[in-house]
């Protein structure tokens, strides 16, 4: 590629929804260019969750999404290939280890990118912001960001959230701070009932907002990982450099808690088991995931972004190190956690680390319509659906903090946030995502969509945010990506029928009519988390 290129369509983010959009885009008879930071294509889809795994109703799911996704099978490394395969095989240009820089735009269109360098290194960390220069730029008639930041989206100044809203901001019963979970009847402090001592690593101070209230915090990331014993395949997990038993003396409190309860044990790590890879166990005070610091990188820069990524990492390096060596831990576990490597044979390019973070949330699209927990119930209809959406609220914990038992009065210590309303199938209902919150204001920016930091509350986006939705989000915004180029209208203006009746020819899905819900569950009822179909 040449120092400037241009496009008739830009899709930033080779995740699995950029792919889609990518492929789309270029099926509708337009150029296409594919940015992706990394050097993998196909995001979480290629790091560990499967295609099908949260896709409770692939009747409800159409189009690219339902004939081609679905089926690029449960292993990483194949569905790595799939990716990268089907991309080469339409002759799509991709920019590979590069990421937005700067945005230029004339009134309310975007006009070009300026791209940086952003290669990771050998475990899949990004590039901090103060090791990048500058580099290419690219010009297109209209833009994607498909990226889990949406840093194309907030470069070009168009308004969005991050955080949790509180109650009152959408009538969301459920929004904002939460009752706390896992509450457990250990000392918080350095120095048992020393106050003054300060609290221990891997807790946060509480903030004191009561239940209902707004905060910045939002919920956990965690790697979709794979560990082996055997030798051929194993990677040790080795210990960070800076790594001191000391922090982890949290969890020291807490194995002292469990005690020989070997299950409860492998909820800490390796986490919960499943579909092959380990998961954060929700149900459990301490896993293998930290708490509090997605709260930074949802808005932060690559500096702050690189760091958090590797603390993730070096975290779960330090809790594998800590098991497998510490004294306080049960002899029998010690054994077990030490055989444990990561497994190379599933991610051999980033020695056994997946390539991607798994970003749950970040930001959210201000857009023309913000999707909340009513129409997650289906207590909205829209004539502008372009694409079906069906799961329960499903958060992870959110902060752990000191708490005080209101019955008993003790102090221990617990976390919040955490809530799976309606389980796997949500009501049983898929619910319709209209085209509006996918679209920025027309003043804001009349040539971008964003198909997955969509306009959704924290609640809503919490069940809306599952890879299928968004493959499924990202072919209908290339679809109008490319109608705005022939209608020459921003793409707020296109012709909705004639909009709706295209994907209706690509076989996407855009309304439900089994009369009977299958699977339902009280989408009233948060009740705990059911562990076996949470994303």
């Amino acid at each position: 590629m040449t120092n400037t290129a241009a496009v008739d369509v830009c899709v930033y983010g080779g995740t699995a929804a950029g792919c889609v959009a990518a492929m789309a885009a270029h099926q509708e008879g337009a150029s296409v260019v594919l940015v992706e930071p990394g050097r993998w294509l196909g995001g979480m889809l290629s790091s560990g969750i499967k295609p099908l795994q949260d896709c409770p109703l692939p009747a409800a799911v159409g189009g690219l999404t339902g004939e081609v996704i679905l089926g690029f099978g449960n292993e990483p490394r194949g569905v790595l290939r799939a990716f990268h395969e089907w991309i080469e095989s339409a002759d799509i240009e991709v920019v590979f280890e590069r990421r937005v820089r700067s945005v230029s735009s004339e009134g309310n269109r975007i006009t070009a990118i300026r791209l940086e360098t952003s290669r990771p290194d050998k475990w899949g960390v990004p590039l901090p912001a103060s090791e990048s220069v500058p580099d290419i730029a690219i010009k297109s008639s209209v833009f994607i960001d498909a990226s889990y930041e949406g840093d194309l989206m907030a470069l070009a100044g168009v308004p969005y959230r991050t955080g949790r809203e509180p109650q009152d901001a959408f009538g969301e019963e459920v929004a904002g701070v939460r009752p706390v979970t896992n509450w457990t009847p250990i000392d918080p402090y350095m120095i048992a009932d020393d106050t003054t001592s300060g609290l221990l690593p891997l807790l946060h101070p509480d903030h004191g907002l009561p239940v209902g209230a707004g905060d910045d915090y939002t919920q956990a990331y965690n790697f979709r990982f794979y560990v082996t014993t055997d030798p051929a395949r194993r990677v040790e997990f080795t210990a960070p450099d800076d790594y001191s038993a000391d922090g982890f003396e949290l969890v020291r409190r807490y194995v002292e808690h469990l005690g020989s309860d070997i299950e409860a044990l492998r909820g800490v790590f390796p986490g919960w088991l499943n579909s092959g890879e380990y998961n954060y166990q929700r149900a459990s005070l301490i896993t293998n995931a930290p708490l509090g610091t997605s709260r930074a990188y949802q808005d932060g820069n690559w500096d702050t972004r690189s760091r958090l990524w590797r603390h993730h990492i070096d975290y779960l390096r330090g809790l594998h190190h800590f098991l497998s060596t510490d004294p306080s831990v049960p002899e029998e576990f010690r054994a077990e956690v030490s055989r444990y490597g990561l497994d190379a044979a599933v991610f051999p390019d980033t020695e056994g680390w997946p390539p991607q973070l798994y970003v749950r949330v970040a930001r959210r699209l201000e857009g023309r319509y913000t999707l909340a927990h009513a129409d997650v119930l289906n207590q909205n209809d829209h004539s502008d659906s372009i694409g079906l959406a069906l799961f329960g609220v499903d958060v992870y914990p959110v902060r752990r903090i000191p708490h005080r038992d209101s019955e008993t009065g003790r102090l221990g210590v617990a976390t919040e946030g955490d809530m799976f309303i309606g389980g796997h199938m949500g009501t049983g209902r898929p619910y319709p995502i209209p085209y509006r919150a996918i679209t920025p204001q027309q003043s804001d920016c009349g040539n971008l969509l964003v198909p997955v930091c969509l306009s959704a509350t924290h609640i809503a986006y919490a069940a809306t945010r599952m890879e299928p939705v968004f493959c499924v989000l990202a072919e209908s915004a290339a679809v109008a990506a490319v109608q705005s180029l022939r209608e020459r209208t921003d793409v707020q203006g296109i012709d909705m029928r004639k909009f709706r009746a295209r994907l209706a020819e690509r076989g996407q899905v855009l309304d439900f009519s089994d009369p009977e819900p299958a699977g339902r569950t009280d989408p009233e009822s948060p009740g705990r988390p059911d562990q076996e179909s949470s994303g």
